[in-house]
């Protein structure tokens, strides 16, 4: 690969985000942001290279917040530029829609849900929000009609319209329900928008769920495993440490190229797997996988499939990865800070 593209790295525990420059198939860290107190979850606007990033007060009895930072391409610098409070508590997954003009926002220990315009870079007041136990994730469809958020707590997804005003109205029906205790966490949609794929924390699956492009309604299809079940892992329950019992902990998932396979983490046993996505859409389980960085929260593929890089919560390093199929080759390891846990390609 000889384009040149920038990974950003959020480290959680540093308060930090990493530029690396990306080219030649190596990884080359050319800044470090520093000012994003406990960031875990940040988007980037292709169009205003624009990112906002969820943050953590930064002391007792400030709340947190979205912060708009400006990407600076040739440096790697990001410079704050706005902030919006989030005194109910912070995001844990952020996604924009409407051509960068809205960003959508779900926070697991707030247990809400937003979506806020987006004006010049400044994000405005949320116009609706919703309420759902341990939201985890949130993504929008690709024309800006419907948003999908995904409740851990609540064993579901639940499928909105985004009307023109920005309100969030509920489909019929408003919610899909996922397998009892399984803890659905991430999400991402086909290419065609005819599939969402949520991938289980506590269960360590990827539910497959057939997507209605007119109305938007979801209906659970099939599932697949989605870690490795050589390793002995139990299944998971909610308020349980993973790590002393052993349990699944299924975390992050991304699409491979063309939308032809899907790549998931699990942190217990530090694990990447490709599951294979059929012709109908249905998913296929995970045969192969690679043990990474410590326990991986966060990594991305790269826009043309042929590269990935994975982060770990308990690592210092991001590992960079060529794909070749089902397979991963570690072509790098490097420094980025402490509690790793977000990865983008921008």
């Amino acid at each position: 690969m000889t384009d040149t593209s920038l990974v950003l790295v959020a480290n959680a525990g540093d308060g930090s985000i990493s530029t690396f420059r990306f080219s030649d198939g190596a990884l080359d860290r050319i800044a470090v942001t520093e000012g994003v107190t406990g960031c875990s979850t940040f988007v980037h606007d292709p169009a205003s290279d624009l990112v906002f990033a969820a943050v953590k007060g930064a002391g007792d009895g400030q709340p947190a917040g979205i912060l708009t930072l400006q990407l600076e391409r040739t440096t790697g610098a990001l410079e704050p530029r706005t902030r919006l409070d989030l005194p109910d508590g912070g995001m844990n997954y952020l996604a924009l829609t409407r051509d960068g003009t809205a960003l959508l926002g779900a926070s697991y220990g707030g247990g809400y849900g937003i979506i806020a315009p987006v004006a010049d870079g400044v994000v405005g007041e949320p116009i609706s929000r919703v309420e759902l136990p341990n939201l985890h994730s949130v993504l929008p469809s690709s024309d800006g009609r419907f948003a999908y958020f995904v409740s851990l707590g609540a064993d579901l997804v639940a499928q909105y319209e985004i009307a023109d005003d920005l309100r969030l109205v509920p489909l019929e029906p408003a919610t899909v329900s996922a397998p009892a205790g399984s803890g659905p966490r991430h999400l991402v949609l086909s290419p065609a928008q005819d599939a969402v794929y949520v991938l289980t924390e506590f269960s360590g699956e990827v539910l497959d769920f057939a997507r209605d492009g007119e109305t938007g309604v979801l209906e659970l299809r099939s599932t697949a495993t989605a870690y490795d079940v050589s390793k002995g892992l139990g299944h998971s329950v909610f308020g349980a440490d993973p790590l002393e019992h052993h349990y699944i902990w299924g975390a992050d998932l991304h699409l491979g190229a063309g939308g032809r396979s899907l790549w998931a983490s699990e942190r217990t046993e530090s694990t990447l797997g490709m599951l294979g996505v059929n012709d109908d859409g249905t998913v296929a389980a995970a045969e192969r996988f690679t043990t990474t960085e410590q326990q991986p929260r966060g990594f991305a593929v790269s826009p043309d499939g042929a590269h990935l890089v994975a982060a770990g919560e308990k690592s210092t390093t991001v590992s960079l990865y060529a794909v070749e199929g089902d397979r991963l080759e570690l072509l790098q390891r490097a420094e980025t800070g402490r509690g790793a846990n977000w990865v983008r390609f921008v």
